[in-house]
């Protein structure tokens, strides 16, 4: 079956439900592939979530803000990407965290 829909909602989640989607995703699917998208969607939105809270706290004394608009430029791009790729059925790997999920 093919599950490019439910990969390309796990993307999407980083605009809306960033950690819950991607949870129940992996939970609640039986498919291998969508599992381990899932997973890497958790984690890259959970590291994400890290490292602007960071960066923001940072940016207090400057110089947290030029890590801030790059972890949120990372934040909204890989995102877009992986939802183009998985609409076209092409396999999407986060960068660092889908070589460590695999």
């Amino acid at each position: 079956m093919n599950y490019n829909g439910v990969k390309a909602i796990t993307h999407a989640s980083a605009f809306f439900a960033p950690f819950l989607v991607p949870l129940v995703v992996w939970l609640l699917m039986s498919d291998r592939d969508a599992k381990n998208m899932a997973l890497q969607a958790l984690l890259f939105h959970v590291i994400m979530g890290v490292l602007i809270s960071i960066s923001w706290a940072l940016s207090f004394i400057l110089v947290g803000i030029p890590f801030l608009i790059v972890f949120g430029l990372m934040g909204i791009y890989y995102p877009i990407k992986g939802i183009i790729y998985s609409l076209n059925g092409r396999p999407f790997h986060y960068p660092v965290i889908g070589s460590l999920v695999r």
